[in-house]
């Protein structure tokens, strides 16, 4: 028996340690415990389960091909369990990797322009309405929580929650600078500019998540500006929250109602610190929530989207893909697929598997 078979059997055998425990009346605290874990290796189970029936059912069909009369029907049969196995090992493989407890959640996407001006801007709004797009294809609500307009209909800064299971495990590759070369529709001479637009996806806090001290807050309230209405001018409805221990500080005035704007400012405030505890957990990761977006230079991107060529390429995994039309209209699935696996590969390599 190999390392892994044994691996495979304590994790049975755990399971049904857990399964007896819940059943014989466990109460309490323990009973908690005790859930959550056989909650997290039922899935692992399952996967075995699968595996070694495949398994046996190929040693039986094996054993029939001595019988003159058995022997065609049991070939077909092995044949079909061979092209199965494979899959079935890699399931295991994979249900055996270190779980994100963030990836099941909700998430909170922010967007802000970075290098290229007004042209920087039109792009943000267009990766803004990408992801909206790209939400509702996965059947998810995407809900506006902010979004300050320039004056030539770009966005300064979006920020959107995207409720759903699993959102943050395909959304979380978006995190970074993508960068944009086309011709600006106020180029005259038709030179190709390069612009950078930055994007922050944090999973959604619930409070158990983040102790936030009250007496760590300086709340400040203001005017709201921009086009939000005659009311903007005339009441302090725009709210800003400064968390004096990180520095970390959210404005918020897309609400006519101070107490709206600022509930949705505690929910981003609350997904950052979650965040920033998360990375600061994961020595491979940046320790700090802005080294996900870098500083916008133009030379730091994850993904380039080129009109000119039609093709959209991601940097991390040299996938090219020429069909910008349809990944503008939300379709970027194949470029989070593949950085799904790539970051799996990554996984096994390091557990050995």
């Amino acid at each position: 028996m190999n390392a892994l078979d044994e691996r495979l059997d304590r994790i049975v055998s755990r399971a049904l340690e857990l399964e007896a425990l819940l059943a014989g009346g466990l109460g309490g605290e323990a009973f908690t415990q005790a859930s959550r874990e056989y909650a997290e290796l039922e899935g692992v189970v399952s996967q075995i389960n699968a595996l070694r029936d495949a398994e046996q059912e190929m040693t039986q069909a094996e054993q029939l091909l001595a019988d003159p009369e058995m022997r065609e029907l049991a070939a077909a049969e092995l044949d079909e369990l061979k092209s199965r196995l494979p899959s079935l090992h890699q399931a295991v493989r994979l249900a055996l990797l270190p779980r994100d407890v963030a990836d099941e959640r909700s998430a909170i996407l922010e967007i802000r322009p970075a290098a290229g001006g007004d042209e920087a801007a039109l792009f943000a709004a267009e990766l803004f309405d990408l992801y909206r797009r790209y939400a509702e294809l996965r059947g998810w609500r995407f809900t506006l929580m902010d979004y300050d307009e320039s004056e030539l209909g770009g966005l300064r800064c979006g920020i959107a929650e995207i409720n759903g299971r699993g959102v943050f495990a395909r959304f979380k590759y978006e995190s970074g600078v993508h960068r944009v070369q086309r011709v600006p529709a106020t180029e005259n001479q038709g030179r190709i500019h390069t612009s950078t637009v930055t994007v922050a996806v944090l999973p959604e806090a619930e409070e158990v998540d983040v102790n936030i001290n009250e007496t760590d807050l300086r709340i400040d309230v203001f005017r709201a500006s921009g086009a939000g209405g005659q009311h903007v001018n005339k009441t302090e409805s725009a709210v800003r929250i400064t968390h004096m221990p990180s520095g970390i500080v959210v404005s918020m005035q897309e609400e006519k109602s101070q107490h709206k704007n600022r509930a949705k400012a505690m929910k981003i405030l609350r997904a950052r610190l979650y965040e920033r505890e998360r990375e600061q957990a994961h020595a491979n990761r940046a320790a700090d929530r802005r080294s996900q977006v870098g500083t916008g230079d133009r030379s730091e991107r994850i993904r380039t989207y080129n009109f000119p060529q039609g093709r959209v390429t991601d940097h991390r995994i040299n996938l090219t893909a020429y069909k910008i039309d349809r990944v503008m209209l939300g379709e970027i699935d194949e470029f989070v697929d593949a950085l799904t696996q790539d970051e799996q590969a990554a996984l096994l390599a390091a557990e050995g598997l």
